[in-house]
């Protein structure tokens, strides 16, 4: 299992860069749904329908995971470590999924490798 940060689902629907390492792991991941909501925004900026869009990814295996309490104090624990490398709750939500879990973190972001909160990242480009 994986948690997938918006940026690696992004770039596998669009066929960016990495995302043959993200098919590698589509199968077997989970998304936050702060992620979730990040990739549907992209979705709907660009003109489609929001509630389509989520249809069409809830409907694959990626497993969309409700953002608890927890998650959300981890992600504000989390901020102190990552505000020097510009993460966003995001962000910070997708490593707070991870580090709940105990998977790694799949993302296109490579600032995240400098991150030291105790989740492995693994980059797809």
């Amino acid at each position: 299992m994986i948690a997938l940060d918006a940026s690696a689902l992004l770039a596998f629907l669009f066929r960016e860069s990495g995302h043959e390492r993200v098919a590698a792991y589509i199968n077997d991941s989970c998304m936050s749904a702060v992620n979730l909501s990040e990739v549907i925004g992209r979705f709907a900026r660009d003109g489609h329908n929001a509630q389509t869009a989520l249809r069409k990814i809830t409907a694959t295996n990626i497993e969309i995971v409700p953002f608890s309490a927890n998650q959300a104090a981890l992600s504000a624990a989390f901020l102190p470590q990552t505000r020097s490398l510009g993460l966003s709750l995001a962000d910070r939500a997708c490593l707070a999924l991870a580090f709940s879990r105990g998977i790694p973190a799949l993302t296109a972001d490579q600032t995240w490798q400098q991150s030291d909160v105790g989740v492995e990242i693994i980059v797809i480009r």
